[in-house]
């Protein structure tokens, strides 16, 4: 893995954490809490995406009024489309990480 494709990587992770926390309040920024801050922050956001979108299709089983079959759809989709972004990322991560240690001094 080449420093252009790991930049690569750094950049969707900064862009995606700047993304949510755009959503949930004012940005912070990255230099604050470093790299294993934002990728805690990022996989918590993944985690409370899929905890809503289990809760909604819950709510719906039930038959609580207020919930659409199309909403809860579509947060499952959401939910799984983080999940899918953050186990690329960790695959990127993993293989740069192989690739440093097998780099040759």
């Amino acid at each position: 893995m080449t420093i252009s494709a790991i930049q690569s990587v750094l950049q969707q992770l900064q862009t995606t954490a700047l993304s949510a926390s755009s959503l949930a309040g004012p940005a912070e920024g990255v230099a604050a809490g470093g790299f294993s801050d934002e990728l805690r922050k990022s996989l918590d956001r993944i985690s409370d995406s899929q905890q809503h979108a289990y809760g909604q299709a819950e709510s719906f089983e039930l038959g609580k009024p207020g919930v659409a079959l199309n909403d809860v759809m579509v947060d499952l989709q959401k939910a799984n489309i983080d999940f899918q972004m953050g186990l690329q990322v960790r695959n990127k991560l993993v293989s740069a990480y192989q690739d440093v240690m097998n780099m040759s001094v």
